[in-house]
């Protein structure tokens, strides 16, 4: 059984994940929970890991699986957070002519846009470098997608790292919280976390180095809305 607050954050973990695909990091756990400190995190996530609730990937910073749900949050088990991501290591074999086919129905190909910062904006990016082939599960709603190859380490704290490609559905809509791509002042775009307060927009980092930067609702324009994470290793 689960104390509240270990239900409460295994709530809040598996509905990050659902929503970003990407789970939240220690400050934003600290924060949901009201906790003071990021040890009453890590013993909470010790503990949902002992109970076999969630497991932490190795090599990934703050990668967590949620591995089961209790019956309170709709069942046993779920699929959890199944990073999205692509490994860059080969089979040592390659596989038979019907799997490569199985494969290929499900791939996508995106046309990679260039490079998005994760870190200071850089210039608005229009033209498409190369293309890249997801599963197209990793597609998200409606709309047109597109792929970014990020630039900085701003984000590293929301699993995204310096080299990664992110896939962007198209939309001029974000929610608080959504990591978007931020076109700022028609010249230049970032990829960081979006919360609208009154008539200004604050583009969060999920790195503690970088400042939140905020900016009048006029001058900030959304391209998209992060639903995919790739790499390769």
């Amino acid at each position: 059984m689960l104390t509240k607050k270990q239900l409460d954050l295994l709530a809040f973990i598996h509905k990050r994940v659902q929503r970003d695909g990407v789970p939240p990091s220690f400050d934003e756990m600290k924060e949901a929970l009201d906790l003071r400190s990021k040890s009453g995190i890590h013993r909470l996530i010790t503990a949902l890991e002992e109970r076999g609730f969630i497991r932490r990937l190795a090599h990934r910073a703050r990668a967590i699986e949620v591995v089961k749900l209790p019956e309170s949050m709709g069942g046993a088990s779920t699929t959890g957070f199944t990073p999205r991501v692509i490994d860059g290591d080969r089979p040592d074999a390659p596989p038979p002519p019907s799997a490569l086919n199985v494969e290929a129905a499900h791939a996508v190909e995106l046309p990679v846009m260039g490079r998005i910062a994760a870190g200071v904006p850089i210039s608005a990016i229009s033209e498409v470098s190369h293309s890249v082939a997801v599963p197209g599960a990793m597609l998200s709603g409606k709309g047109d997608h597109y792929a970014l190859e990020v630039k900085g380490d701003s984000m590293i704290e929301a699993g995204i790292n310096d080299g990664d490609v992110v896939v962007i559905r198209e939309t001029a809509v974000a929610e608080n919280g959504d990591i978007v791509v931020a076109l700022v002042e028609d010249h230049e775009a970032t990829l960081k976390r979006y919360k609208r307060r009154g008539d200004t927009i604050a583009l969060e980092a999920a790195n503690p180095a970088y400042e939140t930067r905020v900016f009048p609702v006029g001058q900030v324009k959304v391209q998209g809305k992060l639903v995919g994470l790739i790499r390769t290793y």
